[in-house]
């Protein structure tokens, strides 16, 4: 009889022990809260247009130095403020003709939204109602989005952007 309490004791623990990973790999909706810099296009180098590589170098040289050309700030009352100064970048030869200059843009375009997210997919509503639903996946601090999702020229034929919260 001890021997039977014994297992059954160790039985329960076990079970109840055991916690489901299901309820751990599940994103929570607010996790999207914050401002993302888009920090990284990647791409396949074998397959990209010339127009991405050239997108993704100068995305990749301006955040180097701290300058972020797309960022979306995602707030708790579910507006999303989008700021891109894609077309604001100069690109100039430097005053040694040795090389590209790529200044930081100083202005850029702001579009405020409505957003939704399940944890996997983020709904934007813009101004005029038109809907731009994107599969996002979010690691902590880091979110990457199908570039050609955004719609964003130079940066639309195709890969992923890698976005960091502030």
């Amino acid at each position: 009889m001890k021997r039977y309490t014994l297992l059954y004791l160790i039985a329960l623990f076990f079970v109840f022990s055991c916690s489901s990973d299901k309820e751990n790999d599940m994103i929570d909706a607010n996790s999207i809260e914050g401002t993302w810099d888009a920090t990284e296009l990647v791409i396949d180098d074998n397959t990209a247009s010339d127009d991405a590589k050239n997108g993704r170098d100068i995305l990749n040289f301006l955040t180097a130095k701290d300058c972020y050309i797309l960022s979306f700030t995602f707030n708790s009352d579910l507006t999303v403020t989008a700021e891109n100064a894609a077309n604001y970048v100069e690109i100039s030869v430097n005053s040694a003709g040795t090389g590209l200059e790529i200044p930081c843009p100083a202005d850029s375009d702001s579009e405020a939204s409505t957003y939704t997210f399940d944890g996997s997919v983020l709904t934007i509503i813009d101004g005029d109602g038109a809907t731009l639903a994107i599969d996002v996946s979010i690691d902590g601090d880091t979110m990457t989005v199908d570039a050609t999702d955004l719609d964003i020229p130079n940066f639309s034929d195709s890969g992923q952007f890698v976005f960091i919260r502030r």
